[in-house]
């Protein structure tokens, strides 16, 4: 399985590359990566081991990207459990700590990648660790919405704006440090369906999948604003090209893997087939 899953991902990489940088000119010289487990891929081989703590693939969305940008140089620090606080302060993984992920800018990077926000004040850890235990209480209601509901206001959406300003001033922190660097904030790819169910694989209650991807929407505004309010940055929605590439989709077709572990994915996590996504909606915003 191990063997089949290399010879598969090298394949996947040397298509993509192939396809994308056709007629691309090499046009970036350092090109740095930041983020949280939706950028470093964990369990997506193969697994790179510094720290190995951070889960980081060399089969993420930045690796597949770097590939296809033939970039000069690549530094890839995403992190998975990160958080903005882990832009300036060291982050406790096992065998790390992983260093401050904005260190490993310098004045002549000119490109860099930024997928944070979702684990700022636990929103996605929360939300899958309590929405999956309320579906038997319910399952045709919304109990996770109705969990997470104090005197009619949402206390997950709540938390976004501060979220935003985090993502605002980390933002700042970037062009401080690389002043020429073109930056591009990831958004997340959708989770649950805009219809449908499918418990077996995503165990949300029927009337939370609305909830679900409300909240995604939400923490994406979110980073859309804090775009706005950096004026010098830009935004990658990868929430609308995920239409049809959810946890729901058929195997091949889902970006995003279920509540089952799998060896080549996290559960609730990218599979290599996001990763894809992701790094081709990224792309062709960077050749617009």
């Amino acid at each position: 399985m191990r063997r089949s899953m290399f010879v598969l991902l090298v394949a996947a990489c040397t298509l993509l590359a192939s396809t994308l940088t056709a007629s691309a000119q090499p046009r970036y010289r350092h090109y740095v990566a930041l983020g949280d487990s939706y950028t470093a891929g964990p369990l997506i081989p193969l697994q790179r081991v510094d720290p190995v703590g951070c889960l980081r693939s060399t089969g993420n969305y930045p690796s597949l990207l770097a590939i296809a940008l033939r970039v000069g140089s690549f530094t890839d620090v995403s992190c998975s459990g990160a958080d903005t606080h882990d832009m300036v302060a060291p982050q406790d993984v096992v065998l790390g700590p992983n260093p401050p992920q904005l260190d490993a800018l310098r004045p002549d990077t000119d490109l860099v990648t930024l997928g944070i926000g979702g684990n700022d004040y636990g929103v996605f850890g929360t939300i899958i660790g309590t929405c999956p235990g309320l579906r038997a209480s319910d399952p045709t209601g919304n109990p996770c919405e109705r969990h997470f509901t104090v005197d009619g206001v949402d206390t997950i959406k709540a938390r976004l704006p501060q979220t935003q300003a985090n993502v605002t001033a980390v933002l700042g922190e970037i062009h401080d440090r690389a002043p020429e660097a073109e930056v591009l904030v990831i958004g997340y790819p959708r989770i649950a369906p805009p219809s449908g169910t499918c418990p077996d694989v995503l165990p949300f209650a029927d009337g939370d999948y609305p909830w679900l991807n409300s909240v995604e929407e939400a923490l994406n505004a979110a980073l859309e604003k804090a775009v706005a309010d950096d004026g010098d940055a830009s935004y990658v929605d990868t929430f609308g090209p995920s239409l049809g590439h959810d946890a729901c989709a058929p195997p091949g077709q889902a970006w995003i893997n279920g509540k089952d572990l799998k060896p080549w994915a996290a559960n609730y996590h990218p599979f290599f087939t996001g990763m894809q996504g992701v790094a081709a909606v990224t792309y062709a915003q960077l050749r617009d």
